[in-house]
């Protein structure tokens, strides 16, 4: 008797594994990344340029909501980096027995997560 497949996916349904989600996060921190990059600059001319637009910064970046983007695209960066490291590993061969793979998942998450929260707390 021959199997039978779905016709369609239920997406809503499908579980992801950790090491899944900690690739799909690694790929959207870095488009992240990528198109805040004219924020970022943004701000580091406006904080370096002269006194006045320091002060201009720092209004910008005192307003809550610009303080949670900046602290999403902090943890875009803490997560795409310790993915990265994660990855690196892998490409050579380190790490692939799915025990490990999923261990350090769950490490990228916790670290990312982690030092997200101490850096957050340290600039804000």
């Amino acid at each position: 008797m021959q199997k039978q497949r779905p016709k369609h996916l239920d997406l809503a349904k499908i579980r992801l594994p950790i090491p899944g989600i900690v690739s799909i996060l690694h790929r959207v921190s870095g488009v992240a990344l990528f198109f805040s990059l004219p924020l970022l600059i943004y701000l580091l001319h406006g904080s370096l340029s002269s006194a006045e637009s320091f002060e201009t910064y720092r209004a910008v970046v005192a307003n809550p909501l610009m303080k949670l983007v900046l602290l999403g695209l902090l943890w875009a960066y803490l997560h795409h980096a310790c993915a990265g490291i994660r990855f690196l590993l892998l490409d050579i061969h380190k790490g692939l027995e799915l025990q490990t793979a999923r261990a350090t998942a769950k490490t990228v998450m916790v670290i990312s997560l982690a030092l997200t929260v101490v850096l957050g707390v340290a600039l804000w």
